[in-house]
């Protein structure tokens, strides 16, 4: 990381040894500050967010771009997440149970919207990877923790049958939450398993207005879903299929601008209320974390204006 981002310095050190002295020896102050922690609301009419994600490595996705582990330390990865959380405009965070509770111990949390990662079963390259259980957060924990709301990953294969099991799961979390009036954020593809087993996105904008079909519909009552989608080719297309609020996500592009370019051009459009990015600003190409969440919170605040 460049020297414009915080390094881990001693004292930040003991920061991080002073997380696994607490979880050793008094985990009950993981709920206690859970239950202290300030909160902020929904966006205001008109304003647009810009959302921090990271719960890869609980799906076993430490890779970013040419670097397969470059999520495995914990120490960097908190580290870089307190950079961008502590930058202007950032409005929260998306995370698994085990990342937000560092962070809550650390007060990295206050005033920011905190949402819960649900279902990382489907371990990245598995043979089980279209059966996404809901192996974290669930909508009871999710409110007992006064989070803002669930996450949920939705992959749709035509073509596997555990793909009929995830739809429920993720059905089931949407009613749950809803019924807490807690935000289901649900984040649909149309997904195929190539010839050597990997499983690929669908980023076309006839299979993407697909996938929102069927994820919108998912649960009791749609009131509380807002939906996590690419910014793809045809996004006026893609946005007329939905009158659900959008939040669009970053993946890790190959190509950091033409992310930017997508993203500005989209975030103009009615029905997307900002960005969840994760190791597109957390891991940029150069390593400078602040930098690069500052340029994401002027593509956000540009199109709130």
């Amino acid at each position: 990381m460049s020297d414009t981002t915080l390094s881990v310095t001693d004292a930040r050190a003991t920061d991080y040894a002073r997380l696994t002295h607490i979880r050793a020896t008094r985990p009950e102050e993981i709920a206690a500050a859970a239950a202290r922690r300030e909160r902020r609301g929904l966006p205001a009419e008109g304003e647009r967010l810009l959302i921090i994600a990271a719960d890869h490595p609980a799906r076993g996705s430490l890779g970013v771009r040419d670097r397969p582990l470059a999520m495995a330390s914990r120490v960097d990865l908190l580290d870089r997440l307190r950079v961008a959380l502590s930058r202007p405009g950032v409005d929260g965070i998306l995370a698994s149970p085990d990342v937000l509770e560092d962070l809550l111990l650390l007060g990295a949390l206050e005033g920011k919207l905190a949402f819960g990662s649900m279902n990382r079963g489907g371990l990245q390259g598995s043979v089980f990877e279209m059966d996404d259980r809901f192996t974290g957060f669930d909508a009871d924990s999710i409110d007992a923790m006064r989070l803002d709301g669930g996450k949920m990953l939705c992959r749709i294969d035509p073509s596997d049958h555990a793909t009929v099991a995830t739809l429920e799961s993720c059905a089931q979390a949407v009613t749950g939450l809803a019924r807490r009036r807690l935000v289901a954020m649900v984040e649909p593809f149309w997904s195929l398993r190539s010839e050597s087993g990997v499983v690929r996105n669908d980023l076309s904008p006839d299979a993407v207005i697909r996938s929102i079909s069927i994820a919108q519909a998912l649960g009791v009552t749609s009131a509380y879903t807002w939906l996590k989608i690419p910014a793809v080719a045809e996004m006026e297309r893609v946005m007329a299929a939905t009158t659900l609020p959008a939040l669009l996500l970053g993946g890790d592009p190959p190509d950091i601008d033409a992310a930017y370019a997508d993203w500005h051009r989209a975030l103009g459009l009615p029905g997307v209320r900002g960005l969840v990015v994760g190791r597109a600003l957390l891991y940029p190409p150069d390593d400078d974390v602040a930098t690069a969440v500052d340029g994401a919170a002027a593509l956000v605040r540009e199109a709130g204006a």
